[in-house]
């Protein structure tokens, strides 16, 4: 296993971490002076300053992207929507390939309007995977299924675990993979089993935060590294011992706690967990 204790060579800092309100020109200068080599844009982010600005801008700081987020949610509008919804992740791919994305997070969508078909919904995500396939491997981008939590298997995500997005990969082929997310991920009992399956070519991404025992919000209240009660150095040995090389990627939600605090502060606490804890 990687020694994160180190140095920051493998961290990587999630802009949601920062509040996703915040834009890319004060985030980038900001991770580049705390050592922290790689940065994890939304694409709202990336349209506000554009896609050739936010590029120089990443560059000229040295960063690398471990990721962008996020797209997918190809149940949104339903199938009388399919097509608008896949023409903005088309988009999406651009943006991140524009910027020099190692990959682009990908989440199922909930349930269709109206409906409670959840196996109907997995099918329209599988569906717009394979669409737009093409395009992102035309543009050399791999697409990372994120799978979330079961809490947001109605509104958010009807892909919800690892082995779910494994075999939608062995269904789809080369172009796609999986990210592994500790906070959706962590109570899973067949983690270790599926994390060595998706091996070193399929996980694309490992991100990292902490569940809160108790937690004011499923969505809104990730804990910092070490502050819940997630085995973190476990689960990242599973995923290097899986053959995983790339950046460890903090993403925090948090709007009581973290996202009210400077952003300096944010930043040097994150380094910190991620040596101590991780």
């Amino acid at each position: 296993m990687r020694d994160l204790s180190r140095d920051n060579r493998f961290l990587s800092i999630n802009t949601a971490t920062l509040r996703r309100d915040r834009p890319l020109a004060e985030v980038v200068p900001a991770l580049a002076a705390a050592g922290v080599p790689g940065i994890g844009p939304w694409r709202e982010q990336i349209q506000a300053a554009g896609i050739k600005s936010a590029a120089r801008l990443i560059g000229d700081h040295g960063l690398v992207v471990s990721g962008v987020s996020r797209a997918g949610v190809f149940t949104a509008q339903g199938r009388a929507g399919f097509e608008r919804v896949l023409d903005d992740n088309r988009r999406a791919v651009d943006e991140a390939a524009g910027i020099g994305a190692k990959c682009l997070v990908l989440i199922g969508g909930g349930l269709m309007p109206g409906s409670r078909d959840i196996a109907d919904a997995r099918a329209l995500f599988a569906e717009g995977l394979a669409a737009l396939l093409p395009h992102a491997r035309a543009a050399g981008l791999p697409l990372a299924i994120e799978p979330l939590h079961p809490m947001y298997a109605a509104d958010r995500a009807c892909i919800n675990t690892l082995a779910q997005a494994n075999d939608l990969c062995d269904a789809l082929g080369p172009g796609v993979g999986v990210v592994v997310d500790v906070y959706h991920t962590w109570w899973d009992p067949s983690l270790e089993r599926e994390i060595a399956r998706a091996g070193a070519g399929r996980i694309l991404a490992f991100h990292l935060s902490d569940w809160l025992v108790p937690t004011t919000d499923l969505l809104l209240d990730r804990g910092m590294m070490g502050d819940g009660v997630i085995d973190l150095r476990r689960i990242r040995g599973w995923v290097e011992a899986a053959g995983f090389e790339g950046l460890c990627e903090v993403e925090i939600f948090s709007e009581r706690n973290w996202w009210r605090r400077p952003m300096a502060e944010v930043i040097d606490t994150c380094v910190e967990r991620y040596r101590a804890v991780c």
